[in-house]
């Protein structure tokens, strides 16, 4: 019989409930938005530093090694983790920037797995916030962007 293997996964508080951060291949792939610890690693250790001295207004951006996906949902993520802390872009920012359509580019920050590492909640739509798909929707949206300094629509 082979050996099950265990998660790569550690909880770390944060001011909107525990969030689990996944690592696979040496690459965070996900961030649950519950608690859900398993065994650790050092870059999950470092991940979870991380987390917390953003939190602390310590850190504004994450140095981390990511999974991206591929294609267009890989482009969305890296455009995402170029908006600077306390800006935000719109989706038809994005979509432009990109020469994707503004549904595709909303599509792809709603397949995010890495959110607050990835920072979908940067983007917004044209005088309206758009979704979120954390616990507590568009108001953790709104409370993340307050986090950073945002000005919210």
């Amino acid at each position: 019989m082979g050996r099950i293997a265990h998660p790569t996964r550690i909880s770390v508080p944060t001011p909107f409930g525990p969030v689990t951060l996944v690592e696979r291949g040496g690459r965070l792939a996900g961030l649950d938005w519950r608690d859900d610890p398993g065994d650790s690693t050092p870059l999950l250790q470092e991940a979870a530093r991380q987390v917390r001295a953003y939190f602390d207004r310590r850190l504004t951006r994450f140095d981390l090694p990511l999974d991206w996906g591929e294609g267009l949902d890989a482009a969305v993520r890296r455009a995402m983790a170029g908006i600077p802390m306390g800006d935000t872009r719109t989706y038809g920012q994005i979509a432009k920037a990109l020469g994707a359509p503004a549904q595709a580019v909303g599509q792809a920050c709603g397949a995010n797995p890495l959110p607050i590492l990835i920072p979908c909640h940067r983007v917004t739509g044209t005088g309206w916030f758009g979704g979120f798909s954390a616990p507590g929707g568009v108001e953790t949206k709104a409370a993340l962007l307050r986090h950073e300094g945002a000005l919210l629509l």
